[in-house]
């Protein structure tokens, strides 16, 4: 098999911060599922638990980027993709279990139809016939300025019956399973690290589009978010 070049490649970046817990319950189905489809790496916020410890003795093949203080989502991410090289990133949760395939009929739509950003579907992983809080079905933004997604009202989740098991636009991508151009990402700034955490994925998706590039969601990909587990959503 022909080697891929890091310009070609695909990689899987998890952001973790003291997330020892999650990386134990989650980052198995990730390297499992990511196969040859995707390389992944672990970007650590400056963790002082033992995380690290346990990805290089269980997981030596994970490439591991190391900052030196927590940073924030947005932050730590865009200092952590600065080191990595790659066509696409997916910035993926910590608290996310993958499925078998969530990677190239993401990548398939991303190539096909021009999406510069995209999420699979996103239901919860504590009850998974239930989409979740973290972006759903895809993200939308009404003309108040309000955001919300298709598959919830505020704190009220659909069950998924395939009703948006479609290809669709929308107006903004969940930061929770975020695949990602990475000409585009870098181009507009990367994420607005004034966020911290929360919402700085609208706000990234937002100015993608003021640049003429599109953002989706693929019916085709599903992934579980436990939610609330790297940072509870009422902060």
């Amino acid at each position: 098999m022909t080697p891929v070049q890091p310009s070609e490649r695909t990689v899987v970046a998890i952001l973790n911060w003291n997330g020892l817990r999650h990386l134990q319950a989650y980052l198995p189905s990730v390297v499992e599922h990511s196969g040859v489809d995707a390389d992944v790496v672990v970007i650590d916020n400056g963790s002082t638990d033992d995380s690290m410890a346990w990805c290089s003795k269980n997981y030596p093949e994970i490439q591991q980027v190391l900052l030196k203080e927590n940073l924030g989502f947005a932050g730590g991410y865009n200092a952590g993709l600065q080191q990595i090289e790659a066509k696409t990133y997916v910035l993926l949760n910590s608290d996310v279990r993958t499925t078998p395939n969530y990677i190239p009929p993401v990548l398939q739509m991303m190539a096909t139809e021009g999406y510069a950003a995209c999420q699979p579907m996103i239901c919860n992983d504590a009850d998974p016939e239930l989409f979740e809080y973290a972006g759903a079905a895809g993200g939308y933004i009404d003309r108040h300025g309000f955001t919300f997604c298709a598959g919830r009202i505020f704190e009220v989740f659909e069950s998924n019956f395939g009703q948006y098991d479609s290809n669709r636009e929308v107006f903004w991508a969940s930061g929770a399973a975020l695949f990602m151009d990475a000409k585009a990402f870098h181009l507009v700034g990367g994420l607005d690290a004034d966020f911290f955490a929360h919402m700085e994925e609208i706000d990234l998706c937002w100015r993608l589009k003021n640049r003429g590039y599109r953002v989706g969601v693929c019916g085709g990909s599903i992934v579980y978010h436990l939610g609330g587990g790297t940072l509870q959503k009422s902060s």
